[in-house]
């Protein structure tokens, strides 16, 4: 129990050194003041903690992130900081009423090339924002990059971002202060490199924003917006979660702790935040399975408020500029884009019309554009509405129709639900889109990895050739281990 214990906490604190940086970062841009250090810093530690405990995904970590971010900069730059803490606090009570109406199963819905195309969207929005930073910081921005690429490789110990802070920060300050010592005066590195500058150093206390009828009014849609985002950014990071420890979470319960945190988090001027994807897989990885690391995160950044600022004010913006582009770059769904030209033309065109609009118009919009042009290319390639699966009752399931995102959630609950080994037929599955691919190949590598002895018979030509497309090459190894017999023709 001890052993257990101690290992929660510690790797609370390793996530606590990753998120401290992009905490940091993200409240910055999302202020566009050196104030926004502890508006971040609060999204963190209160959005992160109530998240924790009343949350529905052990390990499941909580603070800013790159889509929040994205939207609490317009809501801050059009009713100041004041108008957007009220936000954010009505964006945790309707993600409470999103959890208490069971509106969290619909994220199994979301198709995959939707998610991908929303995540590279909001890649690329951080990046151009951060345009102006390279051009006037070039040469710091760059090198914090090359810095971070590097020590990811030779030092896996620490985290990558924080080494950059400790090492560019003091030597720009070095470097600084002995120009001034031989010219007597400031000379920059053929940049001009902006500080964050001096922060209050104070203990968080409860501010209840003045309410009006007419500015509730309008900030009821700002508000949705940061509710519908934060919760599927949230549950994506929970499918994630899932994904990586094979359990299952709650989703209705994760609405209700992420509304918490949210709300609470507005109370204490801090930044709307949702589950980090980065941060909580370092958690688990790092140790973490229960609430009590996610908490502990935030109860150390707390300890670390107080005394924060004399050390923040000489952090390069630079510096952070490289950290949020380094982080926007990961966020980029690398593998669906390297196989886009073997992936099915519809959800192709789906997941780069969803980065688009993102871009272009808007995040709310191109995720509701990309499920409405998924399911029209759903109607257009699959021959049956509606996937069907069936138990012989001596360990083999028959699955017929479309495999694909309307179906995967509900087929993959069933056959998790048995822990027996088990068989799969396929012969009958006319049509399987990226979604459905996605969903195989996963449950055939956590079957693997938990001794469960899985087969599948009667593959389809089609279908295997999707999959195999689409996996990775330990996933194809994988596959072609499990696959018992091949049918001599198919229907389709």
């Amino acid at each position: 129990m001890f052993q257990r214990v101690a290992k929660e906490i510690l790797s609370g604190l390793t996530v606590a050194i990753v998120a401290l940086p992009l905490a940091i970062a993200f409240g910055i841009t999302a202020t566009g003041t050196s104030e926004g250090a502890l508006v971040g810093l609060y999204g963190a530690i209160f959005a992160g903690f109530f998240a924790a405990v009343f949350g529905g995904t052990p390990g499941q970590v909580t603070g800013p992130t790159g889509p929040i971010t994205v939207v609490a900069t317009g809501v801050i730059a059009e009713h100041g900081l004041e108008g957007a803490f009220l936000a954010f606090i009505m964006a945790g009570a309707f993600q409470i009423l999103f959890g208490l109406c069971r509106l969290g199963s619909l994220i199994r819905y979301i198709p995959h090339p939707v998610v991908s195309g929303f995540m590279g969207g909001i890649a690329l929005i951080i990046i151009l924002g951060e345009l102006d930073q390279v051009q006037s910081s070039f040469l710091v921005v760059a090198g914090t990059i090359v810095l971070m690429l590097v020590s990811t490789r030779v030092i896996k110990s620490v985290p990558a971002s924080l080494i950059a802070l400790l090492l560019v920060t003091p030597a720009l300050q070095l470097t600084d202060s002995l120009l001034r010592d031989v010219r007597l005066g400031p000379v920059p590195l053929n940049t001009a490199i902006d500080y964050i500058g001096q922060i209050p150093e104070s203990i968080p206390s409860i501010t209840v924003p003045e309410l009006s009828g007419s500015l509730l009014l309008t900030l009821v849609l700002p508000a949705l917006s940061i509710a519908l985002l934060g919760s599927i950014d949230s549950l994506l990071t929970s499918v994630v979660m899932d994904n990586i420890t094979g359990q299952r979470h709650r989703s209705n319960k994760e609405l209700i702790g992420q509304g918490l945190g949210n709300a609470a988090s507005g109370l204490f001027g801090g930044l709307a935040s949702a589950g980090a994807t980065v941060r909580s897989v370092v958690n688990v990885r790092s140790g973490g399975r229960t609430a009590l690391s996610a908490a502990t995160h935030s109860v150390i950044l707390l300890a670390l408020v107080a005394g924060l600022g004399a050390v923040v004010q000489y952090i390069p913006l630079a510096v952070l500029s490289g950290i949020l582009i380094l982080t926007a770059v990961g966020m980029f769904d690398w593998e669906s884009l390297r196989k886009a030209h073997v992936s099915p033309r519809g959800d192709v065109v789906v997941m780069f019309a969803t980065m688009i609009i993102t871009v272009v118009v808007d995040l709310t919009m191109a995720v509701a554009v990309g499920v409405v042009l998924a399911l029209i290319v759903h109607a257009t390639k699959s021959r049956r509405r509606k996937a069907s699966i069936a138990h012989d009752g001596v360990g083999t399931y028959r699955i017929e129709g479309p495999l694909s995102f309307l179906s995967v959630d509900r087929v993959f609950t069933a056959l998790r639900d048995d822990e027996s080994n088990l068989s799969l037929d396929l012969k009958h599955v006319d049509y399987i889109d990226m979604s459905g691919a996605k969903a195989l190949l996963t449950f055939i590598d956590h079957s693997y990895k938990s001794g469960v002895e899985l087969g599948i018979k009667d593959l389809p030509p089609h279908v295997e050739d999707r999959l195999v497309a689409l996996a990775n090459e330990e996933q194809r190894d994988k596959l072609l281990a499990v696959v018992k017999d091949r049918p001599t023709e198919t229907a389709y």
